[in-house]
């Protein structure tokens, strides 16, 4: 599995990230096409729960995650 971020921009300055974990690219953009036009759930990585119809995103961006591990760079340095 990789992990996906997706952007949910509703103007220039407001946005909501959701990380998924799935198969592929193509996998991840079907997501995204059948949870058009209605509302979707989901918990942030903070613990943040949000729900938001998708009607009223205005740009939906999808790219593959390469999650660096803060832990391991702190103790680096």
């Amino acid at each position: 599995m990789k992990e996906y971020k997706i952007t949910y921009f509703f103007d220039e300055v407001h946005y909501v990230r959701r990380f998924i974990h799935i198969e592929s690219q193509e996998k991840a953009e079907a997501l995204v096409r059948s949870e058009r036009d209605q509302y979707i759930s989901f918990t942030d990585s903070r613990g943040i729960y949000h729900e938001l119809h998708t009607k009223h995103v205005r740009v939906i961006q999808i790219s593959e995650y390469h999650r660096v591990d803060k832990s391991i760079k702190m103790k680096n340095t």
